[in-house]
């Protein structure tokens, strides 16, 4: 939204409840592109000029960006990605069961900082009612024109011994909407949801989900999907190395680094300390550099054969720049959009263009993991 959101849209969110903000946010973009006019307006306005055509997972990208879990977690607004020139969606985190997530407020936004702060609790109508929501709009619209992705979380009332289940059922009801799989074990809100991140509760969710992946990929003769888990940033080294592990030996096609953070920032504005002494994940800037380090080290430890998606404070070009040098195949933004408006995306794939080309690189593979290389 360019000068027009920082002048007029920035201010007006910035009084509103964080939550109906996003809620409002997600309406309007509905609204602007139900009809081809303003549709293709939408799309004059924001998508980017540059495409940066990219290969992975066997799947074809318009370029590398795409909009991270928890932005739609209701599906409410497909075709809206798609106008913004996002080179792919993630929906969710959908669960087995509807529920309605924690107490409100539950979602708290420090704009000096541009961090967020939620303790949301995977709110959203559960994986039958997103089914029905689906096929509702592939029967209206078509397929998506850019890959759709959903997360899968752990129903809160599901125990942790029955996750695996949990994950397999929501998957096996969403199989034949998606083109790739996100494994979320990672998200603080979800009572003891990151113990199910150790070697053997995870093996066993994936298992699973392999299990429901080769059962309909026969079912309805097409490629199996590919199988992303998505990692904590609390993570220590040890940890690290052990979950990476367990997702490459287990068949996983990649990772994406990071979720929210439970740590907070050394330096607090003061304005700003009733956000930041909020319980839940804190996404946005102050956890960027601890995801791209986080990138960084799984790149190394997998000689760059492992396909990261990089995800964590990107607010602009450089930002994913520094991610893609770092290993990042892909990158996502949530808090992001909160902060840059709907031009976010044209910000960051135009920059990379920009980048590539300063470079001397032709392709974003030949930026992928760079600065190990010394480039």
């Amino acid at each position: 939204m360019g000068l027009g959101y920082s002048i007029i849209a920035k201010p007006l969110l910035a009084i509103q409840d964080s939550e109906k903000a996003h809620s409002r946010a997600l309406k309007l973009l509905r609204l602007m592109v139900s009809n081809p006019i303003t549709r293709s307006s939408v799309s004059l306005m924001y998508k980017p000029s540059k495409q940066i055509p990219t290969t992975i997972f066997g799947l074809d990208f318009n370029n590398p960006f795409g909009i991270a879990a928890g932005m739609d977690k209701r599906a409410e607004a497909l075709r809206g990605w798609e106008s913004l020139g996002l080179g792919f969606m993630e929906i969710g985190g959908i669960t087995m069961l509807e529920q309605l997530g924690n107490p409100k407020p539950r979602m708290f936004r420090a704009g000096k900082s541009k961090a967020l702060v939620n303790r949301m609790g995977f709110n959203n109508p559960g994986s039958e009612n997103i089914a029905i929501q689906l096929n509702k709009h592939f029967s209206k619209h078509g397929q998506p024109k850019i890959p759709l992705w959903i997360n899968l979380g752990k129903s809160k009332l599901t125990k942790l011994e029955d996750a695996a289940a949990d994950y397999a059922t929501t998957m096996q009801r969403l199989w034949k909407y998606a083109d790739v799989f996100v494994i979320n074990v990672s998200s603080p809100n979800t009572p003891n949801l990151r113990e199910l991140q150790k070697d053997d509760d995870l093996k066993a969710i994936i298992e699973s989900c392999k299990v429901v992946n080769e059962s309909e990929s026969k079912l309805h003769g097409i490629s199996l999907k590919p199988i992303l888990v998505k990692i904590s940033p609390d993570l220590d080294d040890d940890q690290l190395i052990a979950i990476v592990n367990t997702a490459r030996s287990n068949g996983c096609n990649g990772i994406i680094a990071s979720n929210t953070t439970t740590s907070r920032p050394s330096e607090i504005n003061a304005k700003e300390q009733g956000v930041f002494t909020q319980t839940g994940g804190m996404s946005g800037l102050p956890v960027q550099q601890k995801s791209t380090e986080m990138i960084s080290k799984i790149y190394k430890m997998t000689n760059g054969e492992f396909p990261i998606v990089g995800v964590g404070g990107i607010m602009s070009g450089e930002d994913a720049w520094q991610k893609i040098c770092a290993g990042a195949s892909l990158i996502q933004a949530y808090s992001g959009f909160v902060f840059e408006g709907a031009s976010l995306t044209k910000q960051v794939v135009n920059g990379i263009d920009k980048k590539m080309k300063q470079n001397g690189y032709s392709t974003l593979d030949q930026a992928i993991g760079s600065s190990h290389r010394g480039d």
